[in-house]
């Protein structure tokens, strides 16, 4: 049996310790196998309440949002480069976090993406939803969970 190639690895940032674990293993795996990494983060949209009277407006990504979400993507890519990563780069979206990213890797295929998991029980999953658990339902390519500790 060959063994595993990984040419491209993506990994889900946010800034969260969860999402920080999960960096330190595609960095890992990036040097292990030499790949390509690509570090994607999403400010995600603040959703906005309105009257049903009122006209509709399309919610807006704050600019202080974007940019902290742009500072996390740089922050993975210096981690990942100092790590000796020789082929990082960063990527920051605005969006549905899950959309996003499905998005991005359908236009942008990877051998694997990693993501953080918070461990979030079941009723917790379904009152908040899990980015990784929608991930793992739709993602085209091979997925990695990193688990942390239970948050219940």
């Amino acid at each position: 049996m060959a063994a595993p190639s990984f040419a491209r690895i993506a990994v889900a940032v946010d800034g969260s310790a969860h999402a920080d674990r999960a960096l330190e293993v595609a960095i890992d795996l990036a040097k292990k196998y030499d790949s390509e990494l690509t570090a994607i983060a999403v400010a995600p949209l603040i959703p906005l309440y309105i009257a049903s009277s009122e006209t509709w407006i399309p919610p807006e990504i704050p600019e202080a949002e974007t940019k902290l979400f742009r500072q996390i993507v740089d922050q993975a890519t210096a981690k990942a480069k100092a790590a000796g990563v020789a082929s990082v780069t960063g990527v920051c979206l605005e969006g549905v976090i899950v959309d996003e990213i499905l998005g991005f890797l359908e236009a942008n295929p990877a051998d694997l993406l990693v993501v953080g998991s918070r461990g979030l029980s079941t009723a917790k999953r379904l009152l908040l939803g899990s980015v990784s658990d929608a991930i793992a339902h739709h993602s085209g390519c091979p997925l990695l969970i990193v688990r942390g500790e239970s948050s219940e």
